[in-house]
């Protein structure tokens, strides 16, 4: 799942426009850089903790040609997964269904009334939740290879004796 799918999907979730999902995610996101780049630990329980790392400097060895090469010291971000994390991403633990947000009443009209009705729920079932398959554009056929250029001897014209 990318970023813009993300947006979908809380948009979907939320009963909110992809604007206002894609403002939150962007709040979000920037609240946790600044705040792991001053050096502070953002912990969201069950889910994980974000930190910032500091890396001493260092001798490293350059892999294509063996050479010896200094590492300054340098800042990462790090993420440790929580507990809950870990039991849903194992199997331990299942997640509830996700019940979509409620569309909005439709409204129907009829010759002299109009009648408001709700919704209709989404019929839930106590099967195995399956993974939908990524959609995927389809991809395009790769053009042929040009045809590969062959040169023929010229043949000198025949002498008239």
């Amino acid at each position: 799942m990318n970023k813009a799918q993300l947006v979908e999907a809380l948009a979907e979730r939320l009963g909110d426009d992809k604007k206002r999902a894609s403002a939150t995610l962007e709040a979000f996101l920037d609240t946790l850089y600044r705040t792991v780049q001053k050096g502070e630990k953002v912990a969201i329980t069950g889910f994980g903790v974000f930190e910032k790392r500091d890396r001493a400097a260092r001798i490293a060895r350059n892999p294509a040609t063996g050479e010896k090469v200094r590492v300054k010291k340098t800042s990462v971000p790090a993420f440790r997964a929580g507990q809950e994390f870990k039991n849903v991403v194992s199997g331990a633990k299942k997640l509830p269904k996700v019940a979509a947000a409620k569309a909005p009443a439709k409204v129907t009209t009829t010759r002299s009334t109009t009648t408001t009705k709700a919704a209709p729920a989404k019929a839930t079932r106590a099967t195995k939740a399956t993974k939908a398959p990524a959609k995927t554009a389809p991809r395009r056929p790769r053009p042929p290879p040009p045809p590969a250029r062959t040169t023929t001897a010229r043949k000198a014209p025949a002498k008239k004796a």
